[in-house]
């Protein structure tokens, strides 16, 4: 196949793409960025600068991700200790934060909001088109820290994965206990849904259940034997209607709802660990030194008819 596409085209970065990007404007200043053009309808950006999540991303031409209010602040401008440890609602920005590693969820022990990860810039290993693969892809690989000489020492090594030509990604994280005592892992992938993904027409799936999620308030559903997700967006004579599909091995996933007008946002949150009735989280996994842990997630989206 790469050698028809190759004939027809004087560069195959014509046909998708990652390129290195840096934000230049306001509280974003700085923020360094890689553009992910899979040429199959799928584009979005990894933010090298915080933690390799996703911030902006669209299927065929439709917006997906929930943006917050200040946009993809920079991270030497966030506070995770800031308002009582829930600095993070000050940044919480785009398609997937990474909340953890140290704690996921509401503040306890001393530990912030979603824990210290979010927003910590990654040291990228490698990144761009393998086109020599027998099934090409656009990709991104890095390492990112979070450690304390009195607590935790956790590194996490995220690898990217888009077909080319595809309308899926895959990711997959890789934590290791690089310090001399056990840690304890809470994880959780905090992915927001926003407008024109979010309206009354939108539908959650869980195990094939359709799912009611309440406005400002939060459930954990155990899913012992991995997740299987799908949110549905039927289109209307605004919108084309989407479909993502989101597949992985975590053991739950919380979901949460803001209807507010100006809000409006819709988080799927796998998780490694449950849900206290306080809404700190329960315990996750436990490494020993040298001790690595593993979760991989598979989005996939599509086009779905327009309803009458």
């Amino acid at each position: 196949m790469i050698s028809d596409w190759a004939e027809q085209v004087a560069n195959l970065r014509q046909l998708a793409a990652v390129r290195r990007i840096t934000l230049e404007d306001g509280a974003e200043r700085g923020v360094s960025a890689l553009s992910f053009d899979t040429g199959g309808g799928l584009a979005f950006w990894v933010l090298a600068d915080r933690s390799l999540d996703i911030g902006p991303l669209g299927f065929r031409g439709t917006p997906l991700a929930w943006h917050h209010p200040a946009g993809f602040i920079a991270p030497g401008l966030h506070d995770a200790q800031a308002d009582r440890g829930t600095g993070i609602q000050r940044s919480l920005s785009g398609f997937l934060v990474t909340c953890g590693l140290d704690n996921a969820r509401q503040p306890r022990a001393g530990l912030p909001l979603h824990g210290s990860l979010p927003l910590t810039p990654a040291r990228v290993l490698a990144c761009g088109e393998d086109w020599e693969r027998p099934d090409p892809v656009l990709y991104v690989e890095g390492e990112i820290c979070s450690a304390h000489l009195q607590g935790a020492c956790l590194s996490m090594r995220r690898r990217i994965e888009a077909p080319i030509g595809g309308a899926s990604m895959t990711l997959t994280d890789r934590v290791q206990n690089v310090g001399p005592d056990p840690a304890e892992i809470r994880i959780l992938y905090h992915t927001n849904f926003g407008y024109p993904m979010v309206t009354p027409r939108t539908r959650i799936e869980l195990g094939g259940r359709d799912i009611e999620v309440h406005d400002r308030s939060a459930t954990c559903h155990a899913t012992p034997g991995g997740f299987d997700a799908e949110i549905t967006r039927s289109g209307c004579a605004d919108w084309p209607g989407v479909r993502v599909r989101m597949q992985g091995d975590l053991p739950f996933v919380q979901l949460w709802r803001d209807a507010r007008p100006r809000r409006n946002i819709l988080a799927v949150e796998p998780s490694n660990c449950g849900r206290e009735p306080d809404g700190t989280s329960a315990p996750g996994q436990r490494l020993i030194s040298g001790e690595t842990w593993q979760a991989q997630q598979k989005f996939t989206f599509s086009s779905v008819k327009q309803e009458d």
